[in-house]
């Protein structure tokens, strides 16, 4: 059963893979890369320090460097402990498909499906009361993974892996957030559970 869907994940690896152009190449390298989001990210944390004020915007902060540690240090344990080979170093297929970038380390489980899941998950549901389309964030894992799929870096399963990881580092950290805001801005949530007696919520 292991060994059929790991032949499974490596034949739809072939296929999407085998999908992209030489043309595209230098716009895939560049999305891959964290530091091409930085926009993005500005836009949702000078909304975030907006919507919540300056405090409960710091926390929310912590909270994401602190799931980004968590979750980047125990995604490198796992890749260490499984030792997949990425499929530009795997013999099997290397000759056939489009390694456009290489990396010595290993492939399961994702870094970037793990990494951009979490935050997403963990700023989906502490910011989308304040904001209506933060839904749409959602796209940044989608596209930020599968750039590892096109350059050869990663497989279907990788980052399927990843993503679920990333959903439950986010949770647990979720959780220790909604611990600490309960703790130290309960005003704002009894006026996000009662909204016809609340008052808008300033900078702080």
């Amino acid at each position: 059963m292991i060994k059929r869907l790991a032949e499974l994940d490596r034949d739809l690896f072939v296929f999407l893979n085998s999908l992209g152009s030489e043309t595209f190449d230098p716009l895939w390298e560049l999305i891959t890369k964290f530091t091409s989001w930085i926009p993005i990210f500005a836009i949702i944390f000078y909304l975030t320090f907006k919507r919540l004020g300056w405090r409960h915007a710091m926390l929310v902060v912590g909270m994401i460097t602190l799931l980004l540690l968590l979750t980047d240090q125990t995604t490198n344990l796992i890749k260490n402990g499984i030792q997949r080979l990425r499929p530009g170093n795997n013999p099997e297929i290397a000759t056939i498909i489009r390694a456009v970038v290489k990396r010595h380390s290993f492939s399961f489980i994702s870094g970037h499906a793990s990494n951009s899941m979490a935050v997403a998950f963990f700023l989906y549901r502490v910011m989308h009361p304040y904001l209506k389309y933060m839904g749409f964030f959602f796209l940044w894992p989608l596209i930020f993974a599968y750039s590892r799929i096109y350059l050869g870096l990663h497989y279907p399963g990788d980052i399927l892996a990843g993503y679920l990881y990333g959903l439950f580092t986010g949770w647990l950290i979720l959780k220790l957030y909604i611990y600490l805001r309960d703790r130290f801005f309960p005003k704002e949530q009894e006026d996000l559970d009662n909204p016809t007696n609340s008052e808008p919520i300033t900078n702080g």
